[in-house]
């Protein structure tokens, strides 16, 4: 897999919940903040303004996303000075977010000018949270350019689709949507960065071929016993610069990634399948148990076999 698939499938637990949301102005919806969510916004019809406590507001359009990957709390309403005219919700709230594929909720105010919403949550487990989502703002802004974006429109639009008009398969396609979505956003922005000779981060890292070409590597097979000369050769540098370079980006030297990665790898496998010990040590590049074992207590501050007992 490559690395930002590897870090949402890491990360992600639970399923995504959305709901297609109309409101009738004057209206004002808080959305609460919730620590181990994501959440993001899409205007499908009319405009609204977003409120956020520590900045400024921020008028959206049809086709902006607003996407929260720390599950901060904020408001959406039909005017900047528009009260609360309803309680806060979270993703666990009957509604709107009756289930990741709901029927429409329609918030009457007064009659006024309709705005449209697609809104959701993702589930994060904040224990095994990838330092790239970690390097994320508060809150990432795309505004609407479908000629630029074409996939993330298309996604938006399907989406809105089968939530507004739920139909057999429904509830298979709403989740993979979800999914794709969130893929489109994390990937749009960490492609529109800016590049600079002194910018660094996870951003930088993603857009640098040589370090992604390593990182890739480390991802697609974490059980090869990866040297720095190794991954170097996958970067297409030589073993200095790489070195140099990634350590730089990524804020930790090329084999203390890599032994992360297969901790954080092996946790997972811990949790999810009934696999022996010996079987995921195999996976995650130990051909002993016992140094498996050694270097999981190491990271995790308990052995394998009782972190899955625990899990």
């Amino acid at each position: 897999m490559d690395v930002l698939s590897d870090v949402l499938a890491v990360t992600r637990t639970g399923r995504p919940r959305s709901a297609h949301v109309r409101w009738h102005a004057p209206w004002g919806q808080e959305f609460a903040s919730v620590p181990g969510s994501a959440g993001f916004q899409v205007i499908l019809r009319g405009s609204c303004w977003l409120r956020s406590p520590d900045a400024e507001s921020i008028r959206l359009g049809v086709g902006d996303v607003v996407f929260l990957p720390h599950g901060r709390g904020h408001t959406l309403a039909d005017s900047p000075e528009t009260p609360v005219t309803a309680p806060a919700c979270g993703p666990d709230d009957h509604e709107p977010y009756a289930a990741y594929a709901s029927s429409s909720v329609d918030r009457s105010g007064d009659g006024g000018a309709v705005t449209v919403v697609l809104c959701g949550a993702y589930e994060l487990d904040p224990s095994r949270t990838h330092p790239l989502l970690l390097t994320l703002p508060d809150l990432i802004h795309l505004p609407a350019h479908s000629d630029r974006r074409p996939e993330l429109s298309s996604a938006v639009a399907l989406l809105a689709a089968e939530l507004e008009n739920p139909r057999l398969g429904t509830d298979a396609v709403v989740p993979a949507l979800l999914d794709t979505l969130l893929l489109y956003i994390l990937r749009i922005w960490f492609k529109e960065q800016p590049a600079g000779e002194n910018t660094t981060g996870w951003a930088a890292a993603l857009n640098d071929p040589p370090v992604t070409a390593a990182l890739h590597a480390m991802h697609r097979d974490p059980a090869v016993p990866w040297t720095v000369a190794e991954l170097a050769a996958e970067a297409g540098l030589s073993r200095a610069p790489f070195a140099k370079r990634f350590a730089l980006l990524i804020g930790q030297p090329p084999l203390g990634y890599l032994t992360w990665w297969r901790m954080t790898t092996a946790a997972r496998l811990l949790r999810t399948s009934d696999a022996p010990l010996r079987s995921i040590a195999a996976q995650v590049g130990y051909t002993s148990e016992f140094a498996f074992a050694h270097a999981f207590k190491r990271t995790h501050g308990t052995p394998p076999g009782a972190y899955r007992r625990k899990s």
